[in-house]
């Protein structure tokens, strides 16, 4: 890549009538040097079964060929055409809620051979027409792609072979593992295996959700390598991976496991929606970067982000750049809008697009149009964003689903609290403390880069997983755990002994008690939020080895700790055994970044200032100042010389800037300086 990627989803289908040429001139005046197109229209490329119209397709390649505007090519598998289903109704796929109606995209059973056999066609047909042309520089699999909790005769029967070879063909062990003896589910027999959609057995359904993400993982590399037959060297296999939503993009996915399923691409993408105007603080598009560049350890394309999107989401001011931005300074190389135009039918009729209804240039395209030209002055030294975190979170699908059956609490309004509000509870105050993270995966080998290790609510974990914590932390590496890990196995069997189990020496502490409280504060001479509230959930720790850092402010609770800090072999631990204020975490966490030896007590910015740092393509240090308020903030310039690239007419014309400079920032601003050396 020498160049960042700024796009626009283009549907030439959905349009009410002939503009191409149009938009193509809009385009470049707005900077835009990459559309893309083809994921999402099956049935307008084969009306009917074996019939192909690739006249959409062919027709956007040539003319922004002829425009220089670069094309991703998305495989349309995510919706099914009418007749595949009137074909094959089976091929809906059958949940817990039974059988799917045709209508919604990603309703289809991704294992039936029927939809296998027509998918493979359409990919073929459709590479066949584009793969060769020299606009083309990439492509997307299938479109935020999960398993569909798909479900039926066909994907149990791949469930009860998976589980054969899982436990050696021995049902006994199954039985034991998962504790089958209870309310009579024990299996004698694997011709009696039940339909899993109704277990109540949190072993077995947690298992049945794990092979489905499996689905999911194997099915996107069954695309990708059909796509690789046809992609030259040059061109690229990348994914729209999504985010656990929340009426915008949250958290771990629990339909697929984006570590294991990121294998199969070259480079790793994801979809980030998240709120605006006054709720735009930047923790999603810098939680869905952290995620998306952790993946493959490499910079990633955002193939998906709001333009104006829903009618709440209408950007202020000068936040659709300090959005775009905020990506790059992630490490993203593209930004791309869903969509370009805003479309006139259906479902998505007020998910606005860059342009809305009436295709005119507005305040948004305006904006959008801002971005693009600078990017064409600067990209070169915004391109390929190198970091180097020093603090990484762990993240587990496994503790995800554990924690979906075994939720760790609830609100009064009836809410449920789980794996993803305990990541994010973290993970904001981190991200408002400016500490960027990396993220990384049970199965990922590269614990010991890192002079902490973040671990929220690890509920469920294998043997092996905590002894390589605790041997992570007697090694000299910092740990920073909340309540709920350490609680079961891989398989979500409680662990016999002692909570958390496997790492309690090194956290020096052990609890058999847990409970919600009712007014309770924590104690502590260590830290001086006002705000001292315990919420939600609280474990009663015992403190062994371990230092007490606060205790409950009640009178039957007062005797355990909540907040401990262990030395362990040549490292630390320290434990937060119960939910607290935003800002009693936030003195946490800055102490124990302090203890791992990552805190800079002298820099004083937090949010809603955000600075994030990388070398880029020059050798030099990319600072971004990014300012997500509607103040004007000051921020002082820490590090060496260099220049603000936005002020300049050119790179080398921007405003010099020194070390101790006080740089100012417009209200939803941004500012960024390229420094003589890193």
């Amino acid at each position: 890549m020498n160049q960042i990627l700024y796009g626009v989803a283009y549907y030439d289908e959905y349009m009410p009538y002939d503009r191409l040429h149009k938009d193509i001139e809009m385009m470049k005046k707005a900077g835009i040097n990459l559309v893309r197109i083809a994921e999402s229209t099956w049935s307008t490329y084969e009306p009917q079964e074996g019939v192909f119209d690739f006249s959409h397709v062919e027709r956007v390649l040539g003319a922004m060929e002829e425009a220089g505007i670069c094309v991703v090519i998305g495989t349309p598998t995510y919706a099914i055409p009418a007749w595949l289903e009137k074909a094959y109704p089976d091929i809906l796929a059958e949940t817990k809620k039974g059988r799917e109606i045709y209508g919604r995209r990603q309703i289809m059973d991704i294992t039936h051979p029927a939809y296998r056999y027509y998918g493979e066609r359409i990919i073929r047909k459709l590479m066949e027409v584009s793969a060769h042309r020299k606009c083309v520089i990439g492509f997307q699999v299938d479109n935020e792609t999960k398993h569909y909790n798909t479900a039926g005769k066909n994907v149990q029967q791949q469930f009860v072979k998976y589980l054969r070879e899982k436990f050696d063909d021995n049902l006994e062990a199954l039985n034991k593992e998962f504790g089958l003896d209870y309310w009579s589910n024990r299996i004698n027999g694997w011709e009696d295996f039940p339909d899993v959609r109704g277990t109540i057995n949190g072993s077995l359904g947690a298992e049945f959700e794990r092979f489905q993400r499996k689905l999911a993982a194997d099915y996107l590399a069954w695309q990708a390598e059909i796509v690789r037959e046809y992609a030259r060297p040059d061109q690229f296999i990348t994914h729209n991976f999504d985010l656990d939503w929340r009426m915008y993009s949250f958290g771990v996915q629990p339909g697929i496991d984006h570590y294991q399923a990121a294998r199969a691409l070259t480079i790793a993408g994801i979809d980030i929606y998240h709120p605006s105007q006054d709720n735009l603080t930047g923790a999603e598009i810098a939680f869905g970067g952290d995620d998306a560049r952790s993946l493959k350890r490499d910079n990633y394309f955002v193939l998906e982000t709001e333009a104006q999107g829903f009618a709440h989401w209408l950007p202020y001011n000068g936040q659709l750049r300090l959005q775009a931005y905020s990506h790059l300074a992630s490490g993203a190389n593209m930004v791309e809008y869903w969509h370009w135009h805003s479309i006139h039918n259906s479902f998505e009729t007020y998910w606005k697009g860059l342009l809305s209804h009436d295709f005119k240039e507005n305040d948004t395209y305006r904006a959008a149009s801002v971005i693009g030209n600078e990017l064409i002055k600067i990209g070169s030294h915004l391109v390929n964003l190198k970091k180097k975190n020093k603090a990484a979170f762990l993240l587990s699908n496994e503790a995800l689903t554990a924690l979906e059956w075994f939720p760790i609490g609830g609100t009064p309004q009836g809410g449920r609290i789980g794996y993803n509000d305990a990541v994010r509870f973290v993970y904001d105050e981190l991200y408002k403390l400016n500490v960027e993270c990396d993220f990384l995966w049970p199965e990922s080998e590269e614990l010991e880069e890192y002079d902490l290790l973040i671990i929220p609510a690890l509920y469920a974990a294998s043997e092996e997983l905590l002894a390589r914590i605790d041997a992570y932390v007697a090694n000299g590496g910092h740990v920073f755990v909340t309540f709920k890990s350490a609680f079961a196995n891989e398989n979500v069997k409680v662990y016999a002994d002692c909570q958390p189990h496997g790492i309690d020496k090194c956290l020096g502490i052990s609890y058999s008690h847990f409970t919600v409280p009712v007014d309770v504060k924590l104690s502590s001479d260590r830290y001086n939020c006002p705000d001292k509230g315990v919420r939600t959930f609280m474990e009663l720790v015992n403190p062994d080895t371990a230092q007490v850092l606060a205790s409950y402010d009640h009178p039957n609770w007062k005797r355990y700790a909540a907040v401990t800090r262990n030395r362990y072999g040549k490292g630390c631990a320290t434990y937060i055994g119960c939910w607290t204020s935003d800002g009693m975490l936030s003195e946490i966490l800055a102490d124990t970044l302090k203890e791992a030896g990552i805190w800079d007590e002298n820099r004083k910015e937090r949010f809603p200032v955000i600075i994030k740092k990388g070398v880029n393509d020059f050798g030099k240090e990319v600072t971004y100042y990014l300012n997500y308020s509607f103040d004007r903030q000051n921020v002082t310039h820490g590090g060496k010389d260099g220049v603000e690239l936005l002020s300049g007419e050119a790179v080398n014309s921007g405003k010099a800037v020194k070390n101790g400079d006080v740089l100012s920032l417009e209200p939803w601003g941004v500012l960024i300086t390229e420094q003589e050396g890193c």
